[in-house]
């Protein structure tokens, strides 16, 4: 993994990111279009196997010329590293013996609530939100990856 600045410098101005929120069972998966402007939920991955999850990725990477991973980082409220943050390093390492895209932790606090608060304010009813709330917490965590980026 590398450092938000190490990452801006590996990318261009035209890439395309991938956003992910990794939970213990699903894991969201949202993208940017290539002008980094505007981050989209795109789907969400049961976690089965990280096997599946590494051919799904490699995928998704493909098919929508990805190069950059943004992955969220359960952070605690105090600003220190837990387990989960610890767990969610060591699935990235796992993510990086199989793709060459580079991959940057973001931090993702507050990211569940914001989407699910964003998906109340569109008026969206409670069966929806918990079945889109995966790929609208990786969609929250890119956007404020690439409002970073373009600062």
């Amino acid at each position: 993994m590398i450092t938000i600045e190490e990452f801006k410098n590996k990318i261009t101005k035209k890439s395309r990111l991938l956003g992910l929120d990794l939970g213990s069972k699903r894991i969201g998966v949202a993208i940017c279009d290539d002008q980094q402007s505007v981050a989209t939920p795109f789907s969400m991955i049961k976690k089965e196997d990280s096997t599946k999850f590494i051919d799904n990725l490699k995928l998704i990477i493909k098919e929508n010329s990805i190069e950059g991973i943004i992955v969220g980082n359960p952070i605690k409220m105090d600003g220190t590293l837990g387990r989960r943050s610890q767990s969610i390093k060591d699935v990235c390492k796992n993510i990086s013996k199989h793709v060459d895209t580079p991959i940057c932790l973001w931090d993702e606090r507050l990211s569940t609530v914001g989407a699910y608060n964003l998906s109340s304010q569109l008026d969206i009813n409670t069966s929806k939100k918990v079945k889109n709330i995966d790929k609208n917490a990786a969609a929250f965590i890119l956007q404020g990856a690439i409002d970073y980026l373009k600062n």
